[in-house]
């Protein structure tokens, strides 16, 4: 069985082709830059007025993008899915003086371009010039998509569907859904329209790196541990007994100092950590069903991990399938394992 995984994160796209019958350290990977940065940089590019259409998507380095735009005066008309990429509530983009018009209509005269997280075109393309061919059984992505309520904010609305997955203690795979996503879900939605056809799974780019690093060699032998995704734009600590979670934090990595880390992690661990706190303090919140008490070490995985170098814990960089950037797709290959679907 082939299993085509692809973590679409702020910086990088990390892609991971995974055959069963061969060791996961010989899998084709590529890591390559974002969709968003890809975007970004030929919005940048471009001199005239602009008409996106396609699908939502990570906004980040486009929002700014597309901001500059509109601030040298050309026009930008997006159509309702595209401008979901810039704010879920279209009332506020078009604030931002970006136009926004129906699915389906068409402006000829001006230059388009389509939007989408995942583009299995170009990546069939690269790999074809390894004589490798794009073909699988299932594909997993990774994104993030903290969802949208009206009236809710997204920190609240985040933590109100984490709680509602950690009722009771569980595995990251919780966070993944097979061909189809509550509504709520608009990014992730997008990827599923994007991929009608395929067997496909979508999950939360936290839980799935979380659950990545759990095929850690080293942490498969743990009982006890704390796993970081510490992120460019957040930070998501898990605190595990066995294979469940027993309590998670989201923060934004920015707020973050090492000091303010070790009293994160041993109020986390003791069970004493409250949303309230985590979120009055600029983070998205807390949920905690039960302390684990004294644990292993801290297994730490993302971009900014290493502001855990200095840490009064024991520290462990998760390398899943011998690669630290493949943490999300090895997140994603277990849980379609997993799953058996």
């Amino acid at each position: 069985m082939k299993i085509l995984t692809i973590d679409v994160g702020a910086g990088t796209q990390d892609i991971m082709l995974y055959d069963t019958s061969e060791p996961i350290e010989n899998s084709v990977k590529l890591v390559m830059p974002s969709p968003t940065r890809i975007f970004a940089e030929r919005i940048r590019k471009h001199r005239n007025d602009l008409f996106i259409k396609g699908e939502t998507m990570g906004g980040g380095p486009i929002n700014t993008a597309i901001k500059n735009h509109l601030d040298k005066g050309y026009r930008v008309i997006m159509t309702e899915n595209a401008a979901r990429t810039v704010r879920d509530d279209l009332n506020r983009v078009k604030a931002m003086g970006i136009e926004v018009v129906p699915e389906g209509e068409k402006h000829p005269e001006i230059a388009k371009m389509e939007f989408k997280d995942i583009d299995l075109e170009a990546i069939g393309s690269a790999l074809s010039n390894f004589d490798v061919e794009l073909e699988f059984d299932y594909i997993g992505v990774a994104v993030q998509d903290h969802g949208y309520m009206e009236g809710v904010g997204d920190r609240n609305f985040r933590f109100m569907k984490i709680r509602e997955k950690l009722d009771v203690p569980r595995g990251p795979e919780e966070f993944a859904y097979f061909n189809e996503a509550p509504e709520y879900f608009t990014r992730m939605n997008a990827v599923f329209r994007t991929l009608k056809g395929y067997k496909t799974t979508v999950m939360d780019s936290k839980f799935a790196s979380i659950c990545g690093a759990t095929c850690d060699e080293q942490v498969e032998s743990m009982e006890k541990f704390i796993v970081m995704d510490v992120g460019n734009g957040h930070t998501l600590a898990a605190a595990f007994d066995g294979e469940k979670m027993f309590g998670v934090f989201e923060h934004h990595t920015s707020a973050l100092t090492p000091e303010k880390l070790d009293y994160l992690l041993k109020k986390l661990a003791d069970g004493t950590l409250t949303h309230e706190e985590v979120h009055a303090d600029g983070g998205h919140g807390a949920l905690i069903n039960d302390a684990i008490g004294d644990f292993e070490c801290v297994v730490a995985t993302g971009p900014r991990r290493k502001i855990l170098q200095n840490a009064d814990f024991k520290v462990h960089y998760a390398a899943p399938a011998g690669d630290v950037m493949m943490t999300g797709p090895a997140g994603l290959i277990k849980t379609i394992l997993s799953k058996q679907v």
